[in-house]
């Protein structure tokens, strides 16, 4: 089988209204994918304190300007909508429509279109059209107060969680469904992704467990939240930190070994000396850098890994080996995922410069309209 890097959604056109966070990086996930993504931006830019050059989840992507304010720019918008298919916004509910590209518009020029919607709190709801970010969208869903030690407050894991986990992905996982359906029936239809709905659903399996009685309703009580001795972080000799995930008792045995922890210390399943356990694991992980320890357990089934930071994750011989990192224009970045064995996704382009391809988008999408918006 030969591989072709177009992408698997090559020939998947879809057009981006300029937004931040979570629509910009579900279009980037499209674009690495194959899509052929055009984003519209706006005049003035989105307000985002970045460098367009160093905006990675605008690379793959080519970009126009059009002014959604004026008759022209929304003919334009509409004519691109026509030629699209996929459409997403992250706007307020409401403010597509008003401005005259809401779905009902957009699917009167094309009705295979999907039209995607990427909210915090979705299109109706008592907190619908209030603003919204990540840390609060996550807060009420019961996620980010599963975060951080059970004697402290609650850790926001940056935008993670919620604006990309429960938000980009599952606009893309609803765009793509939709999509299948529209090419089965020739129907499109309205994708309304609420990152409260998205988050929400990332928590299925800890509330089986809360029904089961296998979880407790609090911080750092649990085996994946910190609770348990033998998942969590340590700080080494050096202020460094090792991760630890020896759930399953034969890893745990493996664990203990190599941490050279004598057989008289607590046991496992001694949930009355867990802290007692604690303490003589911290005490162990104390004794040596991080790069020692990283040393001791490398090629081990102990699960230990070392905690490292944005800068030096790109290094790590695993992560080297496997690519999962690319430099393109200068950036290091996370290369596109997952990956594809006949049409694998790649990075093509750097981050779109605002208005640099319009005479190219209308050339290649037979575009009027572009040029007198």
């Amino acid at each position: 089988m030969t591989a072709t890097h177009s992408g698997p959604l090559a020939g998947v056109r879809v057009v981006e209204l300029a937004g931040i966070g979570p629509g910009p990086f579900a279009a980037m996930l499209l674009a690495d994918l194959g899509a052929d993504v055009v984003r519209v931006d706006r005049p003035g830019g989105t307000g985002l304190a970045v460098n367009p050059a160093y905006d990675v989840t605008n690379r793959n992507k080519r970009s126009v300007i059009l002014d959604l304010k004026t008759a022209a720019g929304v003919a334009a918008a509409l004519e691109l909508a026509e030629r699209a298919d996929v459409f997403i916004e992250g706007y307020r509910p409401g403010v597509a429509e008003r401005l005259g590209v809401g779905p009902e518009d957009c699917l009167a020029r094309n009705p295979r279109l999907v039209y995607g919607r990427m909210t915090g709190w979705g299109q109706h709801g008592p907190l619908a059209e209030t603003a919204g970010h990540d840390i609060g969208y996550i807060a009420i869903t019961g996620a980010l107060g599963m975060t951080g030690p059970a004697d402290g407050p609650p850790t926001a894991p940056a935008n993670l969680l919620g604006d990309y986990a429960g938000g980009s992905l599952y606009l893309v996982i609803g765009v793509l469904a939709a999509l299948q359906h529209a090419r089965t029936t020739g129907a499109g239809q309205v994708v309304d992704a609420a990152i409260v709905d998205g988050t929400a659903h990332l928590t299925a399996m800890i509330h089986g467990m809360l029904a089961a009685g296998g979880w407790q309703d609090r911080r750092g009580a649990n085996l994946l939240d910190g609770g348990a001795p033998f998942y969590g972080t340590y700080e080494t000799a050096d202020g460094g930190y090792m991760a630890v995930g020896a759930l399953e008792k034969r890893f745990y045995a493996e664990f203990m070994e190599l941490l050279g922890l004598p057989d008289q210390a607590p046991a496992r399943d001694d949930l009355a000396r867990w802290e007692e356990l604690r303490t003589a694991v911290a005490d162990r992980f104390r004794a040596r850098t991080r790069a020692e320890w990283t040393e001791v357990f490398a090629g081990s089934d102990a699960c230990v890994a070392p905690v490292l930071s944005l800068r030096e994750a790109p290094g790590h011989p695993h992560l080297a080996a496997r690519g999962t990192f690319v430099d393109h224009g200068g950036i290091t970045q996370p290369a596109p995922a997952p990956r594809f064995s006949a049409t694998p996704g790649a990075v093509r382009r750097p981050p779109s410069t605002p208005g640099a391809d319009t005479a190219e988008v209308a050339r290649d999408w037979g575009l009027s309209g572009l040029d007198r918006a």
